[in-house]
């Protein structure tokens, strides 16, 4: 072997903002505040504004390696954060304010959090909490000079810190591998599992997406991100945005379909990155409007499956293309994107929504494959399903402080166990068959909820949906169709029922339907499956498949 001789330079999340204030200065963030008025601030201006906070930081004792916990909405200061506590080599960690009082607290013990920033809307939330959490955790709220909240009397204002520090800053030579940020997994099963992030798997995911979706990510877009900094990163946008000149469109807390058109239509959005049931409630305001926000060019959907109607309303009724993601918070988390290649963007637009359904190619620098129950790789043919397996620079390799969990997630030679069942076809594009935990056994046969509740969101009564698994006594599992209606409709259990046999096989079909209110939410803003097997495991099912 001939080992190359070029320099090595350490990959650093600080870098980014460096760059993107010297290259793309006047790139910005738009943020609506808590208040509704509009904050604007170039990368410039806001690159001087982290030196100050970081300045401040350092007063407060914070070092390398210290977890700085945030409890906020998305706005610049919550961006600020972002860069100034990982620049100091100390640990961004946000917290997800939906999580239940028991994980808030376990995830802030667990990560021995030093300072805690918060949003002014959560000082209720925090006081009732704060005495379950360390002692030394300082608190700082995220507002002006008096604007204190009475519940958190004891906290310092955030522009009282930024005040009279000076505009820029040496920072500490950080190794690559140095801890920039903490995200914990929602918790469905156990407690919370800390992800921490490297500078360097948090640059090369930067430069990833920045290469996997080009369209977007460049110099003049403008990107809103109604996916919340709190969740995985805002999936990775604060550091792919800046990086490649785009700027960011900030929505605060008010993230409604009214809302958020009126935002992307005045500023002009060109994409929009959130999950399916954000992207309903737009399209309910479009539908209104009789008109898509000016500008509007591209969604990007995940966390959950996209329902094809979903797809068809954007693509078909407003000519706003959809990418589908998959990732997870261990993956920093966008592994593949649903963008098509450039031989297929002339195609029918029935052949596009195909295409768009799939959760997509691979970026460069995540690899993925499927296995069946002996780890045995599988064809990629697209029929196959197995076990989704990846690895890769923005892949975890453990959890934080977590050799239990580290273990049953990482298979013997290196990859992680993603829980999701998926095929992926000749051409490399992946398509998740469910969650393995979701999964339907019936009768010996497997039964995809995703696959049962795309075609049950195709009706025009159904608002949202989830599929779940309920005992049967000679079946083993049936699924039962739980339906959030839209409103005004009327159709009842056989019209659904008849509707989804029209297009799946006989066994496949719910046996039942159940109609709700409203459908129960995880932390994270999909349908709660583990909250709706819990309260239909009595659910009688005594027929036989459809």
């Amino acid at each position: 072997m001939l080992p190359g001789i070029m320099m090595h330079r350490p990959l650093r999340v600080s870098d980014i903002l460096d760059f993107a204030a010297e290259i793309h200065p006047t790139g910005e963030v738009v943020s609506v505040m808590l208040d509704g008025s509009v904050h604007r601030i170039s990368y410039q201006a806001l690159h001087r504004r982290v030196a100050r906070l970081a300045h401040a930081l350092r007063e407060m004792g914070v070092g390398p390696g210290d977890r700085v916990a945030t409890l906020a909405w998305n706005t610049h200061r919550h961006f600020e954060l972002y860069y100034a506590i990982s620049g100091l080599g100390a640990v961004c960690h946000t917290i997800n304010p939906r999580l239940s009082a028991e994980q808030f607290t376990y995830i802030v013990n667990h990560a021995g959090d030093r300072a805690l920033f918060f949003d002014v809307t959560f000082a209720a939330q925090l006081a009732a909490l704060r005495g379950s959490f360390p002692d030394e955790i300082e608190y700082v709220a995220l507002c002006e000079s008096g604007a204190v909240p009475e519940e958190m009397p004891d906290a310092r204002a955030y522009d009282d810190l930024l005040e009279g520090q000076p505009d820029s800053i040496t920072l500490p030579d950080l190794d690559e591998n140095d801890a920039c940020a903490l995200c914990y997994t929602s918790g469905t099963t156990g407690n919370p599992k800390g992800v921490l992030y490297s500078n360097r798997s948090m640059v090369l995911h930067a430069l990833m997406m920045a290469n996997a979706e080009q369209n977007i990510f460049r110099e003049g877009r403008r990107i809103l991100p109604v996916v919340p900094l709190f969740h995985a990163n805002a999936w990775g946008l604060p550091y792919t945005a800046p990086l490649a000149g785009a700027s960011l469109v900030m929505p605060g807390m008010t993230l409604d379909g009214p809302s958020i058109f009126r935002l992307a239509d005045r500023e002009e959005v060109y994409s929009a990155f959130g999950v399916p049931t954000v992207w309903m409630s737009l399209l309910d305001e479009m539908d209104r409007q009789g008109r898509k926000p000016k500008g509007l060019g591209e969604v990007v959907t995940g966390g959950s499956a996209a329902p094809r109607r979903l797809v068809e309303r954007f693509m078909v009724d407003y000519g706003v293309e959809v990418i589908h993601g998959w990732g997870m918070t261990e993956t920093s988390p966008i592994g593949t994107l649903s963008c098509l290649p450039v031989h297929l963007r002339g195609r029918p637009v029935e052949e596009r929504i195909d295409r768009t359904l799939l959760q997509g190619r691979r970026a460069f620098g995540f690899e993925m494959k499927i296995v069946d129950e002996d780890g045995n790789d599988l064809p990629w043919d697209g029929v196959s399903v197995g076990e989704y397996l990846v690895r890769g620079n923005g892949v975890v390799r453990g959890y934080y402080n977590n050799e239990a969990a580290t273990k049953a997630a990482i298979t013997p030679d290196g990859w992680f166990r993603t829980g999701d069942m998926a095929s992926i076809t000749p051409e490399g594009e992946m398509k998740i068959a469910d969650r393995s935990k979701d999964l339907i056994k019936s009768g010996g046969e497997w039964i995809s909820s995703i696959d049962v509740e795309n075609m049950a969101m195709s009706h025009p009564a159904v608002a949202n949906c989830a599929v779940i698994a309920v005992p049967h006594p000679k079946w083993v599992e049936r699924p039962l169709l739980v339906v959030q209606r839209t409103p005004g409709t009327e159709a009842g259990a056989a019209d659904l029922r008849a509707h989804v046999a029209a297009n799946l096989a006989k066994w496949q079909v719910p046996d039942d339907v159940v109609f709700v209110d409203e459908l129960p939410m995880t932390a994270t803003g999909k349908v709660s499956k583990r909250t709706l097997r819990e309260r239909y495991k009595d659910h009688p099912m005594d027929g036989a498949p459809g």
